[in-house]
């Protein structure tokens, strides 16, 4: 489901997608999830994202794909964690990530980064913001003059 966040009227609109409700994905858990996003052109192009739920109830999102190959990291074994679930792991080559970053710590793309996705827990729902998606015929939102709150995770590059 789409909404659009308008804050400050000097300010641009904010587009979010609501993915997911924060239960359907399990504490130290992550879920893929296949979008479609609109690129510069309108044509619409694969998003894959991953979504992982830390222990302490933190929502990180990345796009789900290798820097080493450009392929699912859960391709195959459907898994997106090392054994010991301390990383995201590459199912291809075994290229371990770190979860609050990203970055690979081992394997061929040594050095690399997954690509972050901003989330944000709008209205009860884990959210995709800043990310033009190509939806179904659902109507936007609006939160003009709302007090709802967001709390936004944002990785660096």
């Amino acid at each position: 489901m789409s909404k659009e966040i308008i804050g400050n009227p000097m300010s641009d609109q904010i587009a979010v997608f609501a993915v997911c409700p924060p239960d359907a994905i399990e504490r130290s858990g992550a879920r893929g999830f296949n979008l479609s996003r609109v690129d510069d052109s309108g044509e619409s192009r694969p998003f894959p994202i991953i979504v992982v739920r830390t222990f302490g109830d933190d929502y990180l999102g990345y796009v789900n794909r290798c820097p080493h190959d450009s392929l699912w990291l859960n391709i195959g074994s459907g898994e997106f964690f090392s054994s010991d679930r301390s990383f995201l792991r590459c199912s291809r080559h075994g290229a371990r990530f770190e979860i609050d970053t990203g970055l690979c710590i081992d394997g061929p793309c040594n050095g690399q980064a997954l690509e972050p996705v901003a989330l944000a827990i709008i209205d009860g729902d884990v959210c995709l913001c800043g990310v033009r998606l190509l939806e179904d015929d659902r109507l936007y939102d609006s939160f003009e003059d709302s007090d709802e709150t967001m709390d936004i995770t944002i990785h660096p590059d």
